[in-house]
């Protein structure tokens, strides 16, 4: 009896592994591929980014000046927006930077992501779904916040400093929320009590319908904007109006001679028929 006791005590842990061991195997990839994520990342911004945002992320300050600015507090949001434009990385730290193809494929962006998020609490990337997004609502955002600067077409326009904000035309709503949440460049940021994530969605979605919009009576002229629309209506259309006024005017005298003249001939033929 002691006897088999003993075994059942000896072979009590021995199965208690045996079932947990399945469950610590599921859970540990999930653990190590988030580390790995953020170690690939790691590898990539040494590789090109830390010669001008530094080791550490808290950027490197040269002797011309700030060569790359700290990007502790950048977040995913931050990271997101400036690697999926292909804005980062420059191949100059003085030039304004500009969308363009990404220099990193999807999972290395978001290896990348990953590691710059994990340097501080920067704002997350938030989850947009234009699909439950009001249109309408979305639209008044739009011209509160945003058409000031990227003018009320979404094709940008100048800001101070020789900057000028970017169109809108290839923006994603993943890159519109990231935008927000993050305030790039001369842009300032709206968190979510100032931009809710409903109101978000919303915003995205009429960014997106900016980019093929409805031309209901008229034509678009490029979707300049209301401004240069109207340039064209007094530069062009007033003048083609008044020329077709002042055409109009012209032909009354020339019908009122040729009448005259018709008055004319008319006696003279019936005098020929009396003969």
């Amino acid at each position: 009896m002691i006897g088999r006791l003993h075994r059942w005590l000896v072979a009590a842990p021995v199965l208690v592994t045996a079932l947990a061991t399945p469950l610590a195997v599921a859970a540990a990839p999930r653990q190590e591929g988030g580390d790995g994520q953020i170690a690939e990342g790691r590898e990539l911004y040494l590789t090109g980014c830390s010669s001008c945002h530094g080791q550490d992320g808290k950027g490197i300050d040269a002797p011309s000046g700030e060569r790359g600015p700290s990007i502790v507090d950048a977040g995913e949001a931050g990271a997101y927006y400036y690697l999926s434009t292909g804005r980062m990385p420059l191949a100059s730290s003085e030039e304004q930077p500009t969308r363009k193809e990404p220099a990193y494929t999807p999972d290395q962006i978001d290896a990348l992501v990953a590691y710059v998020a994990s340097l501080g609490d920067g704002p997350a990337l938030p989850d947009v779904d234009v699909r439950q997004g009001d249109l309408a609502a979305g639209g008044e955002i739009f011209r509160a916040n945003c058409q000031a600067c990227h003018s009320a077409s979404g094709s940008g326009g100048a800001l101070s400093y020789g900057r000028a904000a970017p169109r809108l035309s290839d923006a994603t709503p993943k890159q519109v929320g990231a935008a927000v949440r993050s305030g790039p460049g001369q842009m300032p940021v709206f968190g979510p009590e100032v931009i809710s994530d409903e109101e978000l969605d919303g915003l995205a979605r009429y960014v997106e319908y900016l980019q093929h919009p409805e031309d209901p009576g008229g034509i678009p002229i490029g979707r300049t904007g209301p401004i240069p629309e109207g340039f064209v209506a007094w530069l062009i259309a007033l003048p083609a109006l008044l020329a077709l006024v002042a055409w109009i005017g012209t032909r009354s005298p020339i019908r009122q001679a040729r009448a005259a003249a018709e008055a004319d001939t008319e006696p003279a033929a019936a005098g020929g028929e009396d003969d």
